[in-house]
This record gives structure tokens, C-alpha cells and sequence, in this order.
């Protein structure tokens, strides 16, 4: 990816059930990828609901435009009534990585 860009770090603690959780999350990854300046997504999760989804983006505009984007409105709206005990969500702007790869 070409520097600097912006990440968006979505830590969640998850409540108990799926309640359509899992095909919601699949839909916003597929709608985000279809969004101007979408550069990618990690996502993990562990056994006891605790996740970390990183988004990047081109610009602070892009993420701005993704926010406010109606279907993920609605995903923000069922996340705090019935999927997430807590979540925080931190922009930062990437100006430099470096990685290793076998």
C-alpha cells in the first residue's frame, strides 16, 4: 500500500449467540471492498469473543463516507443493541511498515 494511508482498529468484545452476526459481518466486509478508497481488512477473534478488525483506507474522507454509508449505519445500529458488549474504534494514519514473510 502507498504511504501514508489510514487504518481503522475496531476492538469488540462480542455478546453470547450469533443472532445473524456472522452473515452481517461477511456482508459489511464484501460492501466496504466495494467503497472508494478501501485498501483492505484483518480481521481476528477469539474463543471468548474479543476482536480486533483493521480497515484500511486511502483517506480520512473515504473512512468518513464508509461511517456514514446506509447499510453500515444499520450494522452499527444491531452491533450496539445485540452484538457487542463494548467496542472502541481508533483512526490512525500508517506512515510506515515493514513485515516478514517466510
Amino acid at each position: 500500500m502507498e504511504k501514508p494511508y489510514y487504518a481503522v482498529i475496531f476492538t469488540s468484545e462480542r455478546t453470547e449467540g450469533d443472532h445473524g452476526y456472522d452473515e452481517m459481518a461477511k456482508q459489511m466486509i464484501e460492501l466496504a471492498s466495494q467503497q472508494p478508497g478501501f485498501l483492505g481488512v484483518d480481521s481476528v477473534r477469539n474463543e471468548r469473543g474479543v476482536g480486533i478488525t483493521v480497515s484500511y483506507w486511502d483517506s480520512l474522507e473515504d473512512i468518513e463516507q464508509w461511517k456514514a454509508h446506509a447499510a453500515h449505519q444499520i450494522a452499527q445500529e444491531k452491533g450496539k443493541q445485540q452484538w457487542y458488549e463494548r467496542y472502541s474504534v481508533r483512526v490512525c494514519k500508517v506512515e510506515r511498515e515493514y513485515g516478514f514473510e517466510k
